[in-house]
Formats: structure tokens, C-alpha cells, sequence
């Protein structure tokens, strides 16, 4: 399986902007062929100690039953509709592809 996890980091931060990433993931990422699992949230403020990142505002996280699912996924309109939609709010994103069991 291939775990893509994805970190955001927005130029508007307010609750609204986030809700609003949040949603369009669950809109446009979600229910993808091969996708074993589907998770968008936010970062959980109080969990502050010194290894965690605080540098993001949304977390995606999804895993592929395997490479070519991810491949796919990545080219899929929909996908491509989301990042179109939601790009201009994002000062920062850092993604994370591992082969995970």
C-alpha cells in the first residue's frame, strides 16, 4: 500500500478558510478507486510537545491499495478540480509518499 499524506499551510487561516479545505478534500479527494482510507482534519493544538510540527493548518491522509491507484488518483479531474480551486489560499504544502503496511 502507498500512504500520501499531505500537510497545508494556508495564507487565511480563519476557521472558515480551513472548514472550506477541509470540505473540498472531502468533495473531490474522497472515495477514489484504491483508496483503502480517506482522513481530512486540522492540527490538534493542544498537542504541543516538542516533536510536533505546528506548522499546518489541515492534514490530508490517504492510502492506496497500491502504487498505481496512487498514480491514478493523481491525475484524475478531480483532483486536479481541487487543487485548481484551492490553490491560491496555500502559502505552503508538504507531502509525505510511503510504502506502508
Amino acid at each position: 500500500m502507498l500512504g500520501h499524506m499531505v500537510y497545508f499551510t494556508l495564507k487565511d487561516s480563519s476557521d472558515e478558510a480551513i472548514q472550506r479545505l477541509i470540505a473540498s478534500c472531502k468533495e473531490h479527494l474522497s472515495g477514489h478507486p484504491g483508496t483503502v482510507l480517506f482522513a481530512a482534519g486540522t492540527r490538534v493544538p493542544d498537542l504541543s510537545r516538542e516533536v510536533n510540527d505546528k506548522e499546518f493548518h489541515v492534514a490530508l491522509q490517504l492510502v492506496f491499495e497500491s502504487r498505481q491507484a496512487q498514480d491514478d488518483y493523481q491525475v484524475h479531474d478531480r483532483h486536479e478540480a481541487f487543487i485548481a480551486a484551492n490553490r491560491d489560499n496555500w502559502a505552503k504544502v508538504r507531502v509525505f509518499d510511503a510504502e506502508v503496511s
